[in-house]
């Protein structure tokens, strides 16, 4: 199982990393078409933000993994191994909790902009739901991550990547 989401995590990275080279893409062409007097393609800005976007929720759950998220350590660190433990546990489960609402309302963002036909207010009239679904798709793995990281802590086993002791005194 940890073998699968492993895998789920880095495919999710992948997603992200081709969705920065999009919007890389579609800023450049952009800038192109308005050196040239009178072209323009119309929602290019809108894809844009579409792509990064979908690079910030794809990337959540390997960033979770590897520590980048602003977690408290310093509060920890100088805890009793007792009220580290129960902090990191509730932390865990309320992390886990706010996860799944956010996976919720993404799921649900996307079924009503499926269900209703919504679409960008852009000259392209993109669907919105095309987006929106890698949000929601981040907002999964988040919520697979979080679940990931409590079962190993309730099974004694590491899930956070080591943290190097430069970056832990960048911290």
């Amino acid at each position: 199982m940890d073998k699968l989401a492993q895998n789920f995590y880095k495919t999710l990275l992948v997603l992200a990393c081709v969705s920065l080279v999009a919007a890389l893409l579609s800023i450049t062409l952009n800038i192109a078409t308005r050196l040239v007097d009178g072209w323009t393609i119309s929602g290019l800005d809108g894809y844009a933000g579409y792509s990064i976007a979908a690079a910030l929720f794809l990337a959540l759950p390997s960033a979770f993994k590897s520590g980048d998220h602003i977690r408290v350590t310093l509060a920890l660190q100088d805890a009793r191994p007792r009220l580290k433990a129960v902090l990191e546990y509730w932390s865990l489960g309320v992390g886990l909790l706010l996860s799944l609402y956010l996976a919720w309302f993404a799921c649900r963002l996307v079924w009503l902009s499926f269900s209703f036909h919504d679409v960008a207010a852009t000259g392209d009239a993109t669907p919105l739901w095309i987006p929106q679904l890698s949000m929601a798709l981040g907002c999964i793995g988040f919520v697979v991550a979080m679940a990931h990281a409590l079962v190993a802590r309730l099974r004694g086993v590491a899930f956070f990547a080591p943290v190097s002791p430069d970056a832990a005194r960048a911290e």
